[in-house]
């Protein structure tokens, strides 16, 4: 299982998914551009030690990270979509792709997308943070695959 990031904003964040990724063995897409210089210190803080431990890639852009995902489904975590994230079926090799933090994702980019779902929240709120909504929904599809480690 992969996870995809496209255009993040916060270093912090992303360290926090690359930590979060080390943790659970799964491989992490970083879709450029970055909202931040890639050496920030940040990024390192935040993931600590374990970015030795993660499997992560840059990609110039959306269409170079399509290139690499070959035949694996690529799903989009929306506040707009109304299918729920513990109702989808997850499958081992699926791509779990979150937005940038402040816009999410372009028409174009949810459209290449073979399935949309949201992590149920309350209707007074607008979103979560981006790790946060990593950590969940990474948990349940390798719950449900029967992929977490140990």
């Amino acid at each position: 299982m992969r996870i995809a990031l496209f255009e993040p904003e916060i270093p912090g964040n992303v360290g926090a998914v690359l930590r979060l990724c080390a943790c659970f063995g799964a491989a992490v897409d970083l879709i450029e551009p970055l909202g931040f210089d890639w050496d920030d210190r940040r990024v390192r803080r935040a993931a600590m030690d374990y970015i030795d431990h993660v499997s992560f890639t840059r990609h110039a852009g959306f269409d170079a990270f399509r290139q690499t995902i070959g035949s694996s489904r690529l799903v989009l975590f929306t506040t707009k979509s109304s299918q729920s994230s513990y109702d989808f079926e997850y499958g081992a090799d699926d791509v779990l792709l979150f937005g940038k933090e402040s816009a999410g994702v372009p028409a174009a980019v949810a459209e290449a997308c073979q399935a949309r779902v949201c992590i149920p929240m309350r209707p007074e709120v607008r979103s979560m943070n981006l790790a946060t909504a990593t950590a969940l929904a990474l948990g349940e599809a390798l719950r449900q695959t029967g992929s977490l480690p140990g």
